[in-house]
Parts: structure tokens; C-alpha cells; sequence
């Protein structure tokens, strides 16, 4: 008992550290909003804007103002020169921007004059997230800025991590089944019930079961005296199973009905019920997936018959799976899910459905990068219940949270680590 308090005491001070971690722990980012044209920014000294709603960098009489274009395009990048606050032929201008990302890796942006501004070659993918280094000349003059535009990141101390329970997996190939779920009910296979008659009619004379004894095979179950002999003779179980039924009592004659019922329970059947939009993809042989209503028990089968009648009521048809009931866990009458695996494909890549969150208008998994984990936006295609294939927005052998990414989400939502699209 003494431990048991004391396991309730730790889980205790362990949630109310994290608790107060989370709300303490200083932002690891903000971000102003942006203006018709263009982001805000972190970790800068100075909110100045240019006349377009970007940032505006200065160094002497020369300066640029950064925006990120967006309306109707891919986000590129485009700046304005200016000159004494003046704007500045963008001909005269040469420029190019690094964006120092997580992993290591560096977007390179160069421009081109477009009317009065340079613009970018290449579309600033989301994450918006980056520390960007600016490089312009003008007139033989090279000028430098370097700043921090973070979005969608928390940095969380691997000790930390390991005390919230968080988990990650390295995304890549997986095989993707495609379900269809069905609802249904569990019965007893016709094929292992056994009805228990008496051999010769008689008097029941002693009776060594009860209802809902187990019993093995040959085991003897009551004792009749024949009318005709009046000798003794055993009734014994023909089959191991379950007494589910008992209509005798000592001292009463037998009579046409079974003495004994005994289903065995080691084998059952499941019925899904299937509708009219599901019965083109099902076919005999197809595994399923049968778990009880809590999802807590769970056993595989096949398709092994479908019904040619329709129900009249719900008008649905009949698909019946064949069931090895280890340790007789499913239990006649008891309602189940059925989930059919209708086909199967390998996709490069795949996330759990249990790691994807929002984010602002973005199905989102966080990625980890040592102690840093950043939103990595997503764009799915086929799914099941327990994956969903990624089309873009991650790269294949990353590092994303598993278990507990909502405690990260909470982390980011709580600094107001985002802009607004």
C-alpha cells in the first residue's frame, strides 16, 4: 500500500513540474503578423516598416524593405530597394538571401529586377521558419543583415522530453490498407454446439455439472437409470466447451429435449453487417480486423461467406468471419467492429494518424531536431486508422513526434509562436 501512495505521489510533482514548465518556460519565438504583402520576423531589434508592410533594413542612406508575396502565388520573396527613403531602381540593385533552416540546410534565393522591386526565384516553402542572411551591392557597396524569422518551434531539453513521455519515430515507407469498417455481432459457431439426449429414456439419478461449468471433452455430466434395464448408465460430454444450457433435474424422468447444451468457444462466428456503398470492395478471403467496442480486444480472420439475402429492415447483408477466440475473450451476442482490409499499397511515406495536430489552416507533425522540434506542414492523401500518407511538406528519414505532440503544440500555441495567412 506504502508504494503504491508513493507512485501516486511522483505522478503528482511529475505532472505539476511539467504543468509549470509550460507555462513558464520562456517563448522560444514570436513573430510579428504581416501586412498585405508580407511576413513578420522574430528576433529583430526593430518592428520599422516599409511602405509595402515589410520589413525594413537600413544601413546608412541605403536600405530594403523584405515582403513575402502571396496573394494568388506560390510565397516568393520580393524586396524594394530605396535610397535616402526613396525607392531605387531595383536594376541597380544586386542581391540574394540565405535561409538558414532546421537540419542544416540552406535555401538559396537569388533576384531579379521586376518594375520596382527584385524578386526571388524560388517559393518559400512553410514552414516560414528561418534565420535569414541578406547580402545586396549598390555601387560597388556590399551590404549585410542577418535575423531570425522563427514560426512553429519550441526548444524542450531532452530530460524534459523524457518526463512528458514524448516519442518519435523516423518517417519513411509504409504499408498502407485501405478498411472498411463495419459494425456487427459475435455468435456461436454452429459447427462446435453440442445438444446432449439421453441414450435410453429413464430417471436422472445425480447430476456433476452446473450452468455455465466448463467442461472437457468425456467428462461425465449426469448419471440416468434406464426404464427398461434399470441400470445405471453415464452421460458424458461429447465435445469440451461451455454448458450453456441445463434442462435436468435429479429425480425427473428425461424426455425428447436435450439435457445438456455445450457450445465450444474456441472458435466463433462474427456477422458485419455490410451496406449497398461497401459491398463492391468486399470479397470472400479478405482479412479483418475485429475488435471489441473499446478497441481493448482485438482479433484477425476472413471473409469466409456473404450472405446472398438482403435484411429486410436495415436492408444490409450479412459477411461472416471466422473467429479463433483465444482464452474465449469474444463472447456471443457481444457487439464488435469489424475492419476489412479492402487493398494494400506501399507509399513512400506515412505518418501516424496519432501524431498529426493543427496548425493555423495546416494538418501538422512536429519535427525533431536534437532539442528543437518545428511544425512541419503536410499535405495527406490515403489514410487509414492508424496512418496517413504524406504527398509533401516532410522529407523522408525525419525525426517527427509520435506520443504526447499535443504537449508541443501547447508549447508553440502558448508563446504565440505564428503569423496569421
Amino acid at each position: 500500500m506504502k508504494q503504491s501512495y508513493l507512485a501516486i505521489a511522483v505522478i503528482i510533482i511529475l505532472t505539476a513540474i511539467i504543468g509549470a514548465w509550460i507555462l513558464t518556460t520562456p517563448a522560444q519565438h514570436s513573430a510579428d503578423g504581416h501586412g498585405e504583402h508580407g511576413h513578420g520576423d522574430a528576433h529583430d531589434e526593430t518592428d520599422e516598416k516599409g511602405m509595402h508592410g515589410g520589413r525594413l533594413l537600413s544601413q546608412g542612406n541605403f536600405s530594403v524593405e523584405l515582403t513575402i508575396f502571396e496573394r494568388g502565388l506560390p510565397p516568393e520573396f520580393r524586396v524594394y530597394p530605396y535610397l535616402d527613403r526613396k525607392p531605387l531602381d531595383p536594376n541597380e540593385v544586386t542581391l540574394n538571401i540565405k535561409l538558414h533552416r532546421t537540419g542544416n540546410k540552406i535555401d538559396t534565393i537569388n533576384f531579379q529586377p521586376q518594375h520596382d522591386y527584385l524578386q526571388g526565384d524560388a517559393v518559400i516553402y512553410e514552414p516560414h521558419s528561418f534565420a535569414v542572411e541578406i547580402e545586396a551591392s549598390y555601387k560597388d557597396k556590399r551590404y549585410q543583415w542577418r535575423y531570425e524569422n522563427f514560426e512553429g518551434r519550441t526548444n524542450i531539453p531532452a530530460d524534459m522530453a523524457n518526463a512528458m513521455n514524448i516519442k518519435t519515430e523516423t518517417i519513411g515507407p509504409v504499408k498502407l490498407q485501405e478498411m472498411r469498417s463495419l459494425s456487427g455481432q459475435v455468435h456461436n459457431n454452429p459447427n462446435l454446439v453440442s445438444r446432449i439426449l439421453p441414450r435410453f429414456p429413464g430417471v436422472v439419478k445425480s447430476i456433476h455439472t452446473e450452468l455455465g461449468d466448463t467442461v472437457k471433452k468425456g467428462q461425465l455430466l449426469a448419471m440416468v437409470q434406464s426404464n427398461e434395464s434399470l441400470q445405471n448408465y453415464k452421460i458424458k460430454a461429447p465435445i469440451g466447451g461451455l454448458i450453456v444450457r441445463r434442462d435436468v433435474q435429479v429425480g425427473e424422468a428425461t424426455s425428447a429435449e436435450p439435457l445438456f447444451i455445450i457450445t465450444d468457444l474456441s472458435s466463433v462466428w462474427v456477422e458485419l453487417d455490410a451496406f449497398s456503398n461497401d459491398l463492391g470492395k468486399l470479397k470472400i478471403g479478405q482479412k479483418v480486423l475485429v475488435e471489441s467496442l473499446d478497441g481493448r480486444v482485438q482479433h484477425t480472420g476472413a471473409i469466409n461467406w456473404i450472405s446472398p439475402l438482403t435484411a429486410h429492415a436495415s436492408q444490409s447483408v450479412r459477411v461472416r468471419v471466422e473467429i479463433q477466440n483465444d482464452n474465449n475473450v469474444l463472447r456471443p451476442g457481444q457487439f464488435i467492429r469489424g475492419h476489412v482490409i479492402v487493398s494494400e499499397h506501399t507509399v513512400e511515406l506515412a505518418v501516424r494518424q496519432s501524431a498529426i495536430q493543427s496548425f493555423r489552416d495546416f494538418q501538422v507533425v512536429y519535427a525533431r531536431f536534437a532539442d528543437i522540434y518545428e511544425v512541419r506542414m503536410l499535405t495527406l492523401g490515403r489514410r487509414n486508422k492508424n496512418w496517413a500518407e504524406v504527398l509533401s511538406g516532410i522529407e523522408a528519414g525525419t525525426e517527427y513526434v509520435t506520443k504526447n505532440s499535443y504537449l508541443i503544440k501547447a508549447d508553440i500555441e502558448k508563446s504565440g509562436a505564428s503569423h496569421d495567412h
